[in-house]
């Protein structure tokens, strides 16, 4: 979708997966497009209907946490578009992890104990459960790639004060309770996530998207154990299986290599993978919904009319 231009529009960002518009330098019209990151790159070809995915399990596990804290969201014109608040974001990303996976496992296995500043336990093996979560935290790059951080030194550099760190944590681990909770519902384990927040005057509000495949890792809680003890890999639902496939392909981000070409069977894989965690996460049958643009541009006018009144 080309960029759009909405009555009273102070300002547009085209992020890696979103285009965000800012209406009045109040609301803000985000709209999760089809494209896909790995490894803080934007991969050359679109995945059907992924927009619609993130777009819906956001909205769904926003409405489900709304009692916990403030969050940015007003309405979800269509189904790849949300309208929202527009908050003054804190310029960090706080990752929140329940097992020893991914980027966290990477560090283990290479012999380091310490990740944003938190001590890692003793003879871990991969995907274990860590004792309690753990929060490691990252800055919000511009452009290029987010870096560990730890919560000293971001109370250091001014990146939130010690009263908001003690929220923004706080908010974390609840909501990361809260999504553990409704992912065992549904016989999924979540493993780990990431939150962002932002303040309108004093208040901390969520923003951004919650507990979707690109923010999220989940494991099927079914034979879980079973694997671990038999040194198995995981069954997960989550967009890793890419960034695997892109490793595998000699792919990391690094300068110098190529993005692999990704086949039109591949495309339809990533695709259903996605579908397939919405309708394990929601618990419903995806409903595949293809907008024009110009419909998708009058539910949003039409909406932004609702909000302002």
């Amino acid at each position: 979708m080309k960029s759009l231009q909405f009555p009273k529009q102070t300002n547009f960002y085209r992020g890696k997966v979103r285009d965000v518009y800012t209406i009045d330098d109040q609301w803000l019209v985000m709209i999760a497009s089809d494209r896909i990151s790995a490894f803080d790159v934007i991969l050359p070809r679109p995945i059907p209907y992924k927009g619609q995915v993130l777009n819906q399990i956001a909205a769904y596990m926003l409405q489900a946490t709304n009692d916990i804290c403030a969050n940015w969201l007003v309405s979800v014109p269509a189904p790849n578009v949300s309208i929202g608040k527009k908050c003054v974001p804190f310029k960090i990303e706080m990752v929140v992890r329940g097992n020893l996976t991914g980027h966290a496992w990477r560090t283990y296995a290479s012999g380091k104990r310490e990740l944003c500043g938190v001590r890692l336990p003793e003879g871990m093996k991969e995907n274990d459960y860590f004792p309690t979560p753990i929060i490691t935290p990252s800055t919000k790059a511009e452009a290029g790639h987010d870096e560990d951080i730890s919560k000293e030194e971001i109370i250091a550099k001014g990146l939130a004060s010690a009263e908001d760190w003690a929220i923004l944590e706080d908010y974390t681990l609840k909501l990361f309770a809260r999504g553990k909770e409704i992912a065992a519902r549904q016989g999924l384990i979540l493993v780990d996530t990431k939150y962002e927040f932002g303040k309108i005057g004093n208040t901390v509000y969520l923003m951004d998207e919650i507990h979707t495949p690109d923010s999220s890792r989940y494991f099927y809680a079914d034979g879980f154990e079973e694997r671990q003890k038999s040194g198995e890999r995981q069954q997960q639902l989550s967009k890793e299986f890419v960034r695997e496939w892109l490793i595998a392909n000699n792919f990391m981000g690094k300068e110098g290599q190529t993005v692999p070409e990704m086949s039109d069977e591949w495309i339809n894989t990533i695709s259903k993978r996605y579908i397939e965690l919405y309708e394990k996460v929601i618990g419903e049958k995806f409903k595949p919904e293809a907008l024009s643009e110009e419909e998708t541009y009058n539910r949003v006018v039409k909406e932004l009319e609702k909000a302002k009144s």
